[in-house]
């Protein structure tokens, strides 16, 4: 059996020797770049605005952060100040997240 000490060595070794092989103009990103930090919006056309009940009918491709197909459906916003800014057949962008249990836009922004 190896001992741990030996093999973190040897796993220090061999990542070393992994380094001082790389081209040394090759960028390195200490961290993920803000596009791949930030969440895709989806894209949507609203089909209906409820204001007093808080919530968007929204006809939308998928929806990629929650595993959601292509498909038209009402959901609640978490602002309803968003709701002031939409009419049916606007094009928009937005991000759902689940919120209570259930999917909430919590962004929402005309296409552009």
């Amino acid at each position: 059996m190896i001992s741990p000490k030996y093999l973190t060595c040897a796993l220090a070794i061999a990542a070393s020797a992994a380094y001082a092989q790389m081209p040394p103009n090759m960028p390195m990103s200490k961290s993920p770049s803000a596009a791949a930090q930030a969440p895709a919006l989806a894209e949507g056309i609203v089909q209906a605005v409820d204001a007093s009940k808080g919530v968007v009918t929204l006809k939308h491709g998928e929806i990629v952060n929650m595993q959601m197909p292509a498909m038209t459906m009402a959901f609640s916003v978490a602002d309803r100040k968003m709701l002031g800014s939409v009419k049916a057949g606007d094009k928009v962008r937005f991000r759902v997240e689940m919120m209570k249990n259930a999917p909430t836009v919590t962004r929402l922004e005309p296409a552009r």
